[in-house]
């Protein structure tokens, strides 16, 4: 099993990855949670897979087992910022606007985390290594793109897991119940989290 941090400029050197990572979350946000969302080519992506993102794919002989995306919150691209603040801001139809209790940053050391997946294809003896090695990394390349602080909209069951990932958050905002699913906003604080 292996990490890759993915970026426009080094996806080339990756073979199918990103297009895997992209089939992988179709596979587990439109064909298991049914959510209406873009996809192309058996693919799933948004206005928020932009140059400026980055993704971390957890992956083994061609199966992505899990990924995430990061977005930094100064990013812009025609009206979109990043998933949060957009929704904040009522631009998103999906996400209520009540979701963070602070107004959304904009600031070069705070980033996003989005599309955080487990392929539901992962094996049983092996997921909680891999949610380990998605947030390692994921925390590992916020640090590197100089993030303080990462914001992320994740299921609401995190209290569970959380701890025993060895990661700290904090909530940010409500428990909200969209799209089937109880979600909210955390906070990561990068100095809490030194992994």
């Amino acid at each position: 099993m292996q990490t890759t941090t993915l970026s426009f400029a080094n996806m080339h050197n990756h073979g199918a990855l990103f297009p895997d990572l992209l089939r992988a979350r179709r596979e587990t946000f439109i064909v298991r949670n049914e959510w209406d969302l873009p996809e192309a080519d058996g693919m799933e992506y948004d206005q928020y897979d932009t140059p400026a993102s980055r993704w971390i794919a957890v992956h083994d002989q061609g199966v992505v087992y899990a990924g995430i995306r990061l977005t930094p919150t100064t990013n812009r691209c025609g009206i979109y910022t990043y998933m949060i603040k957009d929704a904040q801001d009522g631009l998103l139809e999906t996400i209520p606007s009540n979701l963070l209790d602070e107004p959304a940053p904009v600031h070069e050391n705070v980033w996003e985390s989005s599309r955080m997946f487990v392929n539901q294809a992962t094996p049983h003896r092996i997921r909680r290594r891999v949610q380990l090695a998605l947030t390692k990394s994921m925390l590992s390349a916020a640090r590197e793109l100089g993030a303080a602080r990462v914001l992320g909209l994740i299921p609401a069951n995190w209290p569970r897991w959380a701890p025993i990932i060895g990661c700290d958050f904090d909530a940010a905002g409500p428990v909200m119940d969209f799209d089937g699913a109880k979600s909210q906003c955390i906070s990561i604080d990068m100095k809490r989290n030194l992994h």
